[in-house]
């Protein structure tokens, strides 16, 4: 490593919608599945939670509380209309003026990846702007998401906005021009963020370790630093473009997280404070929640739950990807640095012995080396979607000894240069492990980006040789993309 070293359930909260829309343009709603406590976590659907204004009445625009079919929403200079003239799509719709308010007062417990806005121009009013606002506080800030819109036409138009926020959420229109132009909103549907390991669609869920000391020393092994890394990386991923430089977000792996957003992605933080589960619907970031959890450099042993965590979250489907460093590299002074780790997590697990099919040498090496698995040319961490790989630059790493005794599935990939391609000397393999996969790399150097927190000795590894598509590739690969 090329750096200056110093030695209640969600499920009972869902709300489940009225179906009295039968218009052909009506948003579905899906409810999530409920899983069983015996059976292996696995992704569940998505929930959708939908306004459509079907249930409530208020004829005056003061401000007022109002149950509507998802709960409880504040109504201020906003009333509910059915008139020929509200854009509608059913017989109601919410019609707002000057500077009204749409603002839930109920939370939803299990994120929003999406939320998707019904709006059209009451009668021949003139065009007005609005903004879509989100809290995570219940209420007590807000923040906006995406563009301030513009409501042109009097036809119901569709927006949406990508929110990719988990845990504790709810929302608020806000009506920004401050006319007395009216805008009607109908159709607030609001999609959860959960999801599992190993699970469908194409977007993937990321998971970046931070309890395990990653920012320790000189380290800096986080996606975005923010004083302390948090659950949500700032700026929002949301307002990520293709253009974004890496330096939008502040973490010596901060490129990586980005060209994972940037590839249709979402990625998050476990801050220090979080804590790693598996099957707990009580924690917000349970490993069932992701398909690949990100362990960069642990420099914290992991505890025996935490291990049975890992484990049945791999087993289940999830991608595991492992980085360790070289021997000797412990950076907070606990007599535990990230070889030992892993081999701890590996052989004292109390549920089997090397289920990966390798150990992580006590060794210390520094070299570049073109010596990648030959013969097989198909290798989708290798020869992916994102480049083939040809080389691979350590700064004191350490090496890798294969045991398929253990576990048959497991592929050396790249070893030190000029030895023979077999069960030693390795500097990166694969293997799978139930119905999930894991990938490991003995040297955190060559994911480094050269950014981090200020006072830190960083060195950029990341787009030097073929290391974005043989760190891109296994990423794709852990989350089944290929």
């Amino acid at each position: 490593m090329k750096k200056l070293k110093i030695a209640f359930p969600f499920f009972a909260l869902l709300f489940f919608m009225a179906c009295k829309k039968q218009a052909a343009n009506e948003l579905p709603v899906t409810n999530e599945t409920t899983i069983s406590a015996a059976a292996p976590v696995a992704l569940a659907a998505l929930a959708t939670t939908t306004e459509n204004f079907e249930t409530g009445t208020k004829t005056a625009y003061a401000a007022a509380d109002v149950t509507l079919t998802t709960g409880v929403w504040n109504l201020n200079d906003v009333l509910i209309g059915n008139t020929a003239t509200d854009r509608k799509n059913g017989t109601q719709s919410a019609r707002v003026r000057n500077s009204g308010k749409l603002t839930m007062k109920f939370n939803l417990t299990n994120g929003a990846a999406t939320v998707t806005v019904l709006h059209g121009k009451y009668g021949t009013d003139a065009n007005s702007t609005w903004q879509l606002w989100y809290s995570t506080n219940s209420g007590t800030s807000y923040t906006q998401t995406g563009a301030t819109i513009t409501t042109s036409t009097t036809t119901l138009t569709s927006t949406s906005f990508t929110v990719n926020i988990a845990g504790t959420i709810r929302f608020e229109i806000r009506k920004t021009d401050g006319t007395t132009n009216r805008i009607n909103f109908d159709d607030i549907s609001i999609t959860d963020f959960g999801s599992g390991g190993g699970g469908g669609g194409t977007g993937k869920k990321f998971l970046f370790d931070a309890t395990k000391a990653e920012t320790a020393g000189n380290a800096d092994w986080v996606i975005d630093q923010d004083g302390s890394p948090q659950q949500i990386p700032t700026p929002l991923q949301s307002t990520i473009t293709a253009s974004t430089a890496e330096t939008y977000w502040t973490g010596a792996i901060s490129s990586w997280g980005i060209a994972l957003v940037k590839a249709g992605h979402t990625v998050e933080t476990l801050p220090s404070t979080g804590t790693i589960t598996y099957g707990n619907t009580s924690n917000p970031q349970d490993l069932s929640k992701y398909n690949v959890f990100v362990v960069d450099e642990p420099n914290i042993r992991f505890t025996a739950a935490e291990k049975t965590a890992i484990l049945n979250f791999v087993s289940n489907g999830g991608g595991l990807f492992m980085v360790s460093d070289h021997t000797i590299s412990d950076r907070n002074n606990d007599g535990w640095d990230s070889p030992a780790i892993w081999n701890d997590l590996m052989n004292n697990n109390g549920t089997v012995t090397n289920p990966f099919g390798f150990t992580i040498d006590l060794t210390n090496i520094t070299q570049l080396t073109a010596n990648v698995l030959t013969g097989n040319a198909t290798n989708p961490i290798l020869h992916g979607t994102q480049g083939n790989v040809t080389q691979l630059d350590f700064h004191n790493g350490a090496t890798l000894t294969l045991n398929p005794a253990a576990n048959a599935t497991v592929q050396g990939l790249i070893w030190k240069t000029g030895v023979t391609q077999n069960s030693s000397n390795l500097m990166s393999a694969s293997s799978t492990y139930g119905t999930g996969r894991v990938y490991v790399v003995t040297d955190s150097s060559p994911i480094d980006d050269g950014t981090g927190a200020s006072g830190n000795t960083l060195f950029n590894g990341w787009t030097t040789y073929s290391h974005i598509p043989l760190f891109m590739n296994a990423s794709f690969w852990l989350a089944k993309l290929q």
